[in-house]
């Protein structure tokens, strides 16, 4: 299997995500075009965590991570079928644009480019990618922005860190901790495997960069 970290962002910086309607569109997406076949009208997203599903998908890829920021989204994916992960950036980033712009009443790109697709290679990206991409949200927590850079303080509290990403909804987090989410979207038994108990492993690397001996994450 090959690991893949995508992501994109907004043309010029611009949110990509404007409220939670927004944000529940595109965990929508993520779900309904992630199948081989046309994408019928009548499937809608259903309450939070489901979706109706009248026909058996044909899935692209796998989603073993996400999360929603406000300017970009980061995914982790397995391809399923050849070309299925081109299909699927393609069917999901085209029709949440056309979503986006049908609403907010806007024309033009909404997403800066190509969606960046990044193969995981060495062990140790896939030690830390998933972390990476949970972590994202401490970028909205007060005094923890600087999560990334231990020499601009990283995580100061490791406690607050974490009670602030068990209310951020948006990401894939709250499913690998068993706190059911949107738990039809994702595959978390590979993950699951490799760490075993996830929310522990997350606790214990975010207490590990509490210390000022700690290494920053440096990705995108």
């Amino acid at each position: 299997m090959e690991l893949y970290h995508v992501l994109n962002r907004g043309v010029d910086g611009r949110d990509l995500f404007k409220d939670d309607r927004d944000r529940v569109r595109f965990v929508h997406n993520l779900f309904e075009f992630n199948d081989n076949k046309a994408a019928p009208h009548a499937r809608t997203p259903g309450r939070i965590g489901g979706f109706v599903n009248p026909h058996i998908r044909e899935r692209l890829v796998d989603i073993h991570g996400w999360v929603e920021m406000k300017n970009h989204y980061h995914l982790l994916l397995s391809e399923l079928v050849e070309g299925g992960m081109s299909l699927f950036l393609r069917k999901l980033n085209v029709g949440y644009a056309n979503y986006f712009n049908e609403r907010h009443g806007r024309v033009g790109t909404l997403f800066q480019g190509r969606t960046k697709k990044i193969l995981i290679e060495q062990h140790s990206y896939f030690l830390y990618i998933l972390h990476y991409i949970h972590l994202n949200p401490l970028d909205y927590l007060k005094g923890a922005s600087q999560w990334r850079e231990r020499s601009k303080g990283g995580i100061t509290s490791a406690r607050e860190a974490l009670r602030y990403l068990e209310t951020y909804r948006w990401s894939s987090y709250l499913d690998y901790a068993g706190k059911k989410n949107f738990p039809s979207l994702i595959s978390t038994g590979f993950f699951d495997e490799s760490f075993g108990d996830y929310q522990r492993e997350l606790r214990d690397y975010i207490r590990n960069a509490e210390s000022p001996d700690s290494v920053g994450l440096r990705l995108e």
